[in-house]
């Protein structure tokens, strides 16, 4: 990603004509850092030097270059849709590959066109398990083996996770049931399943409080004591089995100030955990199981889960 300073520097264009270019023309769209930076892809410098061409070497007007580069981008786009064909499982897998790839690449823009057709031809269950939740994994695994560097996993993770964030409001509260707060305990960066796990819960109508990764244990405390009236459940997810023994006395320790909370724990760290004692419900169960899990145990009674 480089910052609006060095793609000036890059491809010799001055500052305010980018931001021209981007307001008038909506020639790229960057990313934003927390502070308001631009951040600009691979992708959008190579989108940024081909409309310098056409504008210097072709002498065609900035407007027109962005409407030759979007039908342009249209037509590759199409291309790479019509080539994920045959079985389910074969374009899944197909669907899978060209996401990651774009990705990888830093094509945000790319990516989310094709997120959004697989959206609206395999619907919401199939698209998160069979096609983005794999992605999330392969990124992993990328990252882990070197194949990926901590730029491209954190971008790739965010841009998947940020479509999942989407989904948290479109779904219906229902007040009769209680709030869950989610998290992953301090020292515990992998937040993917915890992500899908309060999805599942708000797709049932639940209010999650997601605190996601790296959460350290005074913000818990702090929310719990905010929200306590309400709150009927604490879920957490840890992948490194090295932090079941922490977890486990955080959970004593949230029990005992907070005696109606119940605690929901999973991830990969706790399927091979021995005998934990602290989480009243273990969610080992594959997906498809979560939603028996639900009916025969979420009520809504505070406390009563």
């Amino acid at each position: 990603m480089y910052s609006i300073k060095q793609v000036v520097e890059m491809l010799d264009i001055p500052s305010v004509t980018l931001r021209a270019w981007e307001s008038r023309y909506k020639a790229v769209t960057p990313e934003r850092t927390e502070s308001g930076y631009r951040l600009y892809s691979q992708d959008n410098i190579e989108d940024l030097r081909w409309l310098k061409n056409q504008t210097e070497q072709q002498g065609i007007s900035i407007s027109h270059a962005v409407r030759l580069l979007k039908a342009r981008k249209e037509k590759d786009l199409k291309e790479s849709i019509s080539s994920i064909s045959g079985s389910p499982q074969d374009a899944f897998e197909k669907m899978k590959n060209q996401i990651y790839s774009t990705l990888y690449e830093f094509q945000g823009e790319r990516a989310n066109a094709l997120i959004d057709f697989g959206f609206s031809l395999y619907g919401y269950d199939s698209m998160f398990h069979q096609v983005l939740v794999p992605v999330l994994i392969k990124v992993g695994g990328a990252w882990e083996e070197g194949t990926a560097t901590v730029a491209q996993e954190h971008y790739m993770t965010h841009m998947i996770s940020n479509r999942i964030y989407q989904f948290f409001h479109v779904f219906p509260v229902y007040s009769h049931l209680p709030k869950v707060l989610a998290f992953c305990p301090a020292g515990e960066h992998h937040q993917i399943g915890l992500l899908l796990f309060s999805l599942f819960l708000r797709k049932n109508g639940v209010e999650v409080l997601y605190l996601g990764a790296n959460t350290p244990e005074e913000g818990v405390i702090s929310m719990l004591e905010d929200q306590q009236h309400r709150m009927g459940a604490i879920c957490l997810s840890v992948t490194n089995q090295e932090l079941i023994p922490y977890c486990e006395g955080l959970i004593q320790r949230l029990k005992a100030a907070f005696p109606g909370v119940k605690c929901i724990a999973g991830g990969k760290g706790y399927e091979s955990a021995h005998s934990p004692t602290g989480p009243d419900f273990v969610m080992n169960e594959h997906p498809e199981q979560w939603q028996a899990w639900f009916d025969n145990e979420f009520t809504g009674v505070k406390g009563r889960i």
